[in-house]
């Protein structure tokens, strides 16, 4: 018998090859488990964020290895401010980003850049607040109602109006600054002043600015910026999420007078959102994303918010918000601190997981929309139908529901975690001027206010 040994020797380099590939392919397997069985798309990407502490969801994902579980590879890059975040995920600079819930909602309507962006997680609900200048406060106090000799809350503008009233009768126009023509604290200061009789403005075809018939002159700062604006004397108060309330505090240069907890309680205050097109492109990344995320922010509320002090650590790095420890771990273990010395018990002034928090409701993103619609940012009115089909292009619950049950499945939920509902909240009465709201009539819940568009 003749033997080939050229052949014989091509097939041992042949059985030699595919054993160092089968290596390599285990190792894949081991490393990228996910892209190996579920087939990730992308796994290194990268999210903006704003310093603000309720980023913290995509902090703790990535600190405490709930992406990379996953097999992502996440880096997080803090942004200068809510325009420059925007424009960079629509430009494709960044995969994700942490956003203001109703940013997302303002872009896909066009009211700036246009660009469909969808939102699958909820970062945080509640989390406004709104701060004023000592001076003003030292005006403010006497038309606050007291209890044990102490401010009693909510504070309502009512007390403001006084203060508003004189500077304007002196000819000096009362400033307040919030963060993004369509972000969260926009909608917040407004609706918080208005339900003080204090008119803070209208968009118009002619007024980008939604300054015509105001009382209170409302521009845009951005949130690290807001404490030195305030101590400047460039503004009299402002409208930002933490830690820059606190700060004005732990500095004596301000003093926060009420939070979302207490004007539109329930509403999601910060989401995280990607491009439509992102999230056709890479709908198995994206399931993974929100997966971690949503571990992130059980882990944020679980125990009573046990682990709230670590999450404060993290968050005060350097690289990440970069605020005092101390600043940020008393708000994030849920005592907030109006006056100096006033501190309070807040355990729900920022929620991640708990009571549904991380859904993505569609009856949230209603309430901003009618915001828009009421202060002219939309100039004409809108059906009831228009209201909820917006809201279902950009909210996303169906992503959501989907990485949860993954997480069910995995162990990491509980079904209870997972809320029984069509998408809608019952209607309720949590606001500061005691309008009772229904996501399913946003035109109902229009007509209920005297001052901005009632249709």
């Amino acid at each position: 018998m003749e033997f080939d040994l050229g052949k014989i020797e091509w097939l041992a380099m042949l059985r030699k090859s595919f054993r160092f590939f089968f290596i390599l392919m285990v190792a894949g397997i081991l490393s990228h488990p996910t892209k190996a069985f579920g087939g990730l798309e992308k796994d290194e990407l990268v999210f903006g964020f704003i310093k603000l502490t309720d980023c913290v969801p995509l902090i703790i994902a990535k600190e405490k290895g709930f992406f990379e579980e996953g097999g992502l590879y996440v880096t997080l890059q803090p942004q200068a401010n809510w325009k420059v975040l925007m424009d960079r995920v629509i430009g494709g600079e960044l995969d994700g980003a942490h956003m203001l819930a109703a940013a997302p909602l303002g872009h896909t309507i066009g009211l700036l850049t246009e660009a469909h962006i969808v939102i699958p997680y909820v970062m945080s609900v509640n989390g406004a607040g709104i701060t004023v200048s000592n001076e003003v406060w030292k005006k403010m106090k006497p038309h606050v109602p007291h209890e044990n000799g102490k401010p009693a809350h909510p504070i309502k503008a009512d007390a403001l109006k006084p203060v508003v009233d004189e500077l304007n009768g002196q000819g000096i126009p009362f400033k307040m600054a919030m963060t993004y023509p369509v972000g969260t604290h926009n909608y917040v200061e407004r609706y918080w002043l208005a339900g003080g009789g204090i008119h803070p403005g209208l968009y118009t075809p002619t007024d980008s600015s939604g300054m015509t018939d105001a009382e209170v002159q409302l521009s845009v700062t951005p949130p690290p910026q807001m404490a030195a604006t305030l101590e400047s004397g460039t503004i009299h108060g402002f409208c930002v999420g933490d830690p820059w309330n606190q700060q004005c505090v732990f500095k004596g240069i301000g003093v926060p007078v009420t939070s979302s907890y207490y004007v539109n309680r329930g509403i999601p205050d910060k989401a995280f959102g990607v491009t439509q097109e992102w999230a056709r492109r890479y709908p198995n990344t994206m399931i993974a994303v929100v997966k971690a995320l949503i571990r992130a922010g059980k882990w944020l509320d679980e125990d009573n918010g046990k682990n709230r002090a670590e999450a404060a650590k993290l968050v005060s790095k350097s690289e990440y918000v970069g605020a005092d420890y101390e600043v940020i771990s008393q708000m994030m273990t849920g005592t907030f601190e109006y006056e100096k010395g006033d501190k309070r018990l807040e355990p729900d002034w920022n929620l991640f997981f708990r009571d549904d928090a991380s859904y993505p409701y569609y009856s949230g993103a209603i309430w901003y929309l009618t915001q828009m619609r009421r202060w002219g940012q939309i100039a004409e009115p809108k059906t009831d139908e228009w209201y909820k089909e917006t809201a279902q292009k950009v909210y996303q619950p169906d992503i959501w529901l989907k990485a949860a049950r993954q997480l069910v499945a995995e162990g990491h939920l509980s079904e209870s975690d997972i809320p029984q509902t069509d998408g809608y909240k019952p209607a309720g009465g949590d606001f500061i001027d005691g309008a009772v709201y229904d996501g399913q009539k946003p035109n109902d819940y229009l007509k209920q206010f005297k001052l901005g568009h009632t249709h």
